[in-house]
């Protein structure tokens, strides 16, 4: 099978398969709107998790996958639980909820200081969101927002340990869930900042598959601090959830981009079956070791690309690809559109 059949299929599987989680009237291909209501004192690191998930996934994509705008309850300058004030798009009752600017996300920014009583404006908006099908979200203790509205009515949800005792007593028929991110198919609820970033990486892999979260992960996890103090790219190969052999797997091809090995040098290397490393993939990357491997090629190539002024040529030829017309044919495969397409892109 081509691999341009092999991503046209694998793109209808996705598409079908999380067709399910696709926000009401959204058309497949259009960007995903996210509406986030900042609450007073909301927690300034939960919001910027949640919105640096959605910024590093239009990075990683040819073309966006989300926009997304701030509205604030009484005006349009909001105050963190920093003590900054942040300026809002736009005010609640600006928020649309139907036609080409309504998003297809609502999701309520709480933080350790906001007010827990009900917001009429807020419950309004939110149940009319609800009716028409909107994913909801509440990041700190915005779910409580969401209890207010009755939209998580025999639901579990997570919401910070702090307010972990007003929850029950107030709203009874809710399931206060000791995880810290709960995500149905229409309501997504988290504790706190990390939290937060889970919470919309597990909502950008309903929309667009696994591959993408992988990719995003790899940009924001490239400044964590090694144990032996150094600052290292933090990939699956490091993942201790991995078993061992497939870590060695991944190890040599993360260390041999430009001359790739073939699927029986790496399994003379490891002392494996070309059989038992094809089931190590599918079963804990749900990919085949060649399209993981094209992948890392690819993504290396694309980092060289927009970050540097080598010509596409070199490039290609520092990625392991025979020609740069092969390059050029597996990068518009993968990201839609040609190397210098996407060289222009970034500099516009």
């Amino acid at each position: 099978m081509s691999q341009s059949r092999e991503k046209r299929l694998f793109s209808h599987r996705l598409r079908d398969a999380n067709s399910a989680f696709l926000p009401a009237r959204q058309q497949p291909g259009q960007p995903t709107r996210v509406g986030f209501v900042l609450l007073p004192h909301f927690s300034m690191m939960a919001f910027t998790a949640a919105v640096d998930a959605l910024v590093t996934a239009n990075l990683v994509q040819a073309s966006p996958l989300f926009t997304f705008a701030s509205y604030g309850l009484d005006g349009t300058r909001v105050r963190s639980d920093l003590a900054i004030d942040i300026s809002a798009q736009a005010t609640l009752d600006q928020l649309p909820l139907d036609g080409d600017t309504a998003p297809d996300v609502v999701i309520v920014c709480g933080g350790f200081r906001c007010d827990l009583n009900e917001q009429a404006l807020l419950t309004l908006k939110l149940k009319a969101a609800a009716k028409r099908q909107k994913m909801l979200g509440g990041l700190w203790n915005g779910a409580v927002a969401l209890a207010h509205a009755g939209l998580l009515d025999g639901l579990a949800c997570a919401i910070h340990p702090d307010n972990h005792a007003f929850a029950r007593e107030h709203f009874p028929h809710v399931q206060v869930s000791h995880q810290v991110m709960v995500v149905s198919e229409r309501v997504l609820t988290s504790a706190g900042p990390s939290s937060a970033l889970e919470m919309m990486l597990a909502l950008i892999e309903r929309l667009h598959g696994k591959d993408t979260v992988r990719a995003i992960r790899e940009i924001l996890s490239s400044d964590r601090i090694a144990d032996s103090n150094e600052t290292r790219l933090t990939l699956a190969e490091n993942d201790p959830g991995l078993p061992e052999p497939l870590r060695n797997l991944l190890h040599l091809m993360n260390n041999n981009i430009e001359e790739p090995l073939g699927i029986e040098e790496l399994a003379a290397y490891v002392g494996l079956s070309r059989r038992r490393i094809e089931r190590l993939f599918q079963s804990h990357l749900e990919t085949t070791p060649s399209r993981y491997y094209l992948e890392l090629r690819i993504t290396h190539a694309r980092r060289l690309l927009l970050q540097s002024d080598d010509s596409i040529a070199n490039i290609a030829v520092a990625c392991g690809f025979v020609s740069s017309t092969h390059f050029s044919h597996c990068f518009k495969d993968f990201f839609g559109v040609s190397p210098s397409q996407a060289r222009q892109l970034r500099r516009g």
